[in-house]
């Protein structure tokens, strides 16, 4: 995956990947299921904090997790010299162990307990950012997540409206975000009633 992104996005200009956010966004935006995002609304007016993780430039992390109301975003970011992307990771990739390692970031800097914390994936590869967490949730699950799922006893989720999947390379932004409204990483500092 992490190959594919840079394939796209080396020697292109930072300025033009900000400019193609707005157009990236509404392909997202129609993809994110209403049943999903009012869990997340559900923990914000519990006064828990809602982050929205991904494998996704965190431009679009950041630009997403505003349009939500969420309280931030974790994101792919990119190294740029003189204005152009190089396609090298400028920290780590927020993909399998890397999302995990910036959602522990994020938690020891924000004062958050993972172990009365939730994280919502659609995706196997989410796995070590699932198991952080004290609520791991499966939305939508691919196969090989529904099966660990069902193995631990997480909760899953069966949302309606679940569009087909995002494939290919030029959707590598919003992969991470369409199965799973956002693949939400709800991390929360209160813990479990």
């Amino acid at each position: 995956m992490r190959a594919e992104v840079a394939t796209v996005v080396t020697g292109r200009s930072a300025v033009e990947l900000r400019r193609m956010l707005p157009e990236v966004l509404v392909g997202v935006l129609a993809r994110l299921q209403p049943e999903v995002l009012e869990v997340a609304y559900e923990h914000q007016d519990a006064g828990h904090r809602v982050y929205i993780a991904t494998a996704s430039g965190q431009a679009l992390a950041d630009l997403l997790s505003t349009v939500l109301g969420f309280d931030g975003g974790i994101g792919a970011r990119s190294e740029v010299v003189d204005g152009l992307l190089t396609g090298r990771d400028d920290g780590p990739f927020t993909y399998r162990e890397g999302k995990a390692q910036r959602v522990r970031e994020l938690a020891a800097a924000e004062g958050i307990d993972l172990g009365a914390s939730w994280a919502y994936s659609d995706s196997e590869s989410d796995l070590p950012m699932l198991r952080l967490v004290r609520h791991p949730v499966a939305v939508n699950p691919d196969a090989a997540l529904a099966r660990i799922a069902d193995a631990e006893g997480w909760e899953v989720i069966h949302a309606e409206r679940l569009g087909r999947r995002l494939s290919g390379v030029a959707a590598v932004t919003a992969m991470a975000l369409a199965g799973a409204a956002a693949t939400a990483a709800r991390a929360r500092a209160r813990s479990r009633p």
